[in-house]
């Protein structure tokens, strides 16, 4: 702890403006203040983050203010020039064009929980582990002694002060409800009177709406150490001309997020946006102007600021007039968005009325190609039908030529037992021709099989006759002998003589057996004739 007598004068000039800044946001005392900023190495931001997060014993603050950016000049709006420069058309040209530069707002992410604490070196925790095992020992019997004295953690706690609560670290969306549900406690807001429509996300997800949606964008960072805040909400925030405009333009063209300065996010929001003084508000918009920037903000830019307490009049008319001056641009950049959507909509029916076409042409395509197959295929069986017909045919000629020459001649007068049988053939012609009676019935079918080549002379037949069926046919005869008076029916498959079953005379008549096979041929012969 420093000297009450303390003479700050000694102090350089960074180091009173780092000790200026970090009493303004925490609103501490300088014997708390000097001796953290000095662990720091003077470096005001991560004195600010320590000091609210609670957790300076977490990394090394030498090294990270080894590695941070040194702190602002004292005076940022002072500028050192010579004569020379002062001179110079050129310089003052540069600085015109630098001053009229956009302020680009970036777009800043929380630091995630994993990157809060960084584990320490290997050779580092292999030197400190006999320290963390004699801590654990230590811990685990004092944890043992409390467990069996209770009455110790009480009876100590009176001779030290308690520390302060820690914040809890939560997600962004999470740290904002938080934040909207203190704020309501706090200045005693009811769900349905004088609130204020908060956005319930993060800020990095509150920006990419805004710039999106092409809204303007409203960031409120409040301080509750410091005095003017809770004057700055109750007059200015919650007065009733604010809220009902606030309200009005978050139907349409306003995005409103608000957060506290304790919490971690919020803390990195202001130093991202530069704040050295709260409470704060600033007004962000998409810029076309800045939209060639570079990084995830690029085109959003600070169009108004609030620092440290505003009257409402001012706040309501500042942001009036800010907002006027940028709708212009935002009508522009809306107008050729929706230039851009629309030409993708007309790409995108441009797109599927030819894929519609295509798919049309493809399925006239696949039509012909079917109809096709089945013309082939119909084609195909018909000659397939065709050949087995012709094929069926020839076998059935080359048997009728092979049986025409085995069977045997009439008998003459000689045989005295000869059957004489009438036959009336298909064709209405009426032949009568006497058998053996030893003969089988399948003779008698034989010849009327084999009527018309038994008519012709045996010199007629070849000697390249066949000498036998075919291997594997069976021929079938397309007839059967009926006996009219009585009805009787000689089927060739019952076999026996003719003597036998015939008798020594008979009058036969042949009737056609009509098959699957016939009619289909008959239909067929039906339809050609048609055609």
């Amino acid at each position: 702890m420093p000297d009450p007598d303390f003479d700050i004068t000694s102090l350089s000039e960074e180091q009173q403006l780092a000790l200026q800044q970090f009493t303004s946001v925490t609103d501490s005392e300088l014997n708390a203040a000097i001796p953290l900023l000095q662990k720091c190495q003077w470096n005001a931001q991560i004195a600010i983050t320590r000091f609210f997060d609670g957790d300076a014993d977490t990394v090394d603050p030498a090294a990270e203010a080894a590695r941070a950016p040194p702190p602002p000049p004292s005076q940022p709006g002072r500028r050192s020039e010579t004569l020379i420069d002062s001179l110079s058309p050129r310089s003052h040209s540069s600085r015109r064009q630098h001053d009229q530069r956009p302020d680009t707002v970036p777009r800043i992410v929380p630091t995630p929980d994993s990157q809060l604490s960084r584990p320490l070196p290997f050779p580092i925790s292999l030197l400190l582990l006999p320290f963390n095992l004699t801590y654990t020992l230590l811990q685990r019997l004092l944890g043992t002694i409390t467990y069996l004295c209770p009455f110790l953690p009480r009876l100590l706690s009176r001779f030290r002060p308690s520390p302060p609560p820690r914040r809890r670290h939560l997600n962004p969306r999470d740290t904002t409800a938080r934040f909207i549900r203190d704020f309501e406690t706090e200045y005693n807001l009811s769900p349905h009177s004088n609130t204020l429509p908060f956005a319930e996300s993060g800020y990095a997800q509150a920006f990419d709406q805004a710039k999106r949606d092409l809204r303007f964008l409203l960031v409120v960072l409040l301080s509750p150490e410091h005095d003017d805040t809770a004057q700055f909400v109750r007059d200015t925030l919650l007065a009733p001309e604010i809220v009902a405009f606030l309200n009005d333009s978050a139907k349409h063209e306003l995005v409103l997020w608000a957060g506290s300065v304790q919490d971690a996010e919020a803390y990195q929001v202001a130093s991202g946006l530069g704040v050295t003084r709260f409470p704060y508000a600033c007004l962000i918009v998409q810029s076309p102007a800045a939209e060639t920037g570079s990084g995830g903000g690029a085109g959003m830019t600070r169009v108004a600021t609030f620092a440290g307490p505003v009257t409402a009049h001012d706040f309501l008319a500042k942001m009036r007039e800010a907002m006027a001056k940028q709708r212009p641009e935002l009508e522009g950049l809306r107008r050729k968005r929706r230039e851009q959507m629309e030409g993708r909509s007309i790409l995108r029916e441009q797109a599927s009325a030819y894929e519609r076409s295509l798919a049309q042409d493809r399925e006239k395509a696949r039509v012909k190609r079917e109809e096709l197959a089945q013309m082939e295929k119909v084609g195909r069986e018909a000659r397939e039908k065709g050949e087995r017909i012709e094929e069926a045919r020839r076998r059935r000629e080359a048997w009728r030529r092979w049986r025409a020459r085995d069977i045997p001649a009439e008998p003459g007068s000689e045989v005295r037992d000869a059957v004489r049988i009438s036959l009336r053939l298909l064709s209405g012609e009426r032949v009568v021709r006497k058998f053996r009676p030893e003969a089988g019935v399948e003779e008698v079918y034989a010849f009327v099989e084999c009527y018309d080549l038994v008519q012709e002379r045996p010199e007629d037949f070849s000697e390249k006759e066949p000498t036998g069926p075919e291997e594997g046919y069976e021929h079938d005869f397309g007839f059967r002998l009926v006996s009219p008076m009585p009805r009787a029916v000689y089927d060739v498959k019952a076999g026996g003589r003719i003597g036998d079953r015939i008798g020594r005379s008979g009058n036969l008549v042949v009737e056609k057996v009509v098959g699957e096979d016939d009619d289909d041929d008959e239909d067929e012969e039906e339809a050609g004739e048609e055609r």
